[in-house]
């Protein structure tokens, strides 16, 4: 069964960097699509990245240039680096490992991130 456990959440300061990592089990982490979703004031989950394997890369428009992605696929892991925070960046993070046509399969619990001034 694949699954993935996000972390690197907590308590930032407005302007520090912030790095999350996820990482995947059970599933074939070469051939996926690893992404990773915010949650709004309503509690959806709205996608910020995506990375699928042949180099197919998306970024959530308001945030390109702010944010990369990258992956260590020999740790199964995927990472979703903030360099710049504000406090509209906090909130509740996820990632999901799924098919290369968006299909998610394995969710995680999420991560926390708050932005202190």
């Amino acid at each position: 069964e694949a699954q993935v456990v996000a972390s690197g959440g907590g308590s930032v300061s407005d302007g520090g960097s912030l790095t999350l990592s996820c990482t995947a089990s059970g599933g074939s982490f070469h051939g996926s699509r690893m992404a990773w979703y915010r949650e709004n004031a309503e509690k959806q989950c709205l996608l910020v990245s995506s990375y699928n394997f042949d180099g197919d890369t998306w970024f959530d428009g308001g945030l390109q240039g702010r944010i990369t992605n990258s992956q260590d696929v020999d740790k199964n892991t995927a990472y979703l680096h903030l360099p710049t925070r504000k406090p509209s960046d906090a909130g509740g993070y996820h990632c999901a490992e799924g098919t290369p046509n968006g299909y998610a399969y394995a969710w995680d619990q999420g991560t926390q991130v708050t932005v202190t001034s």
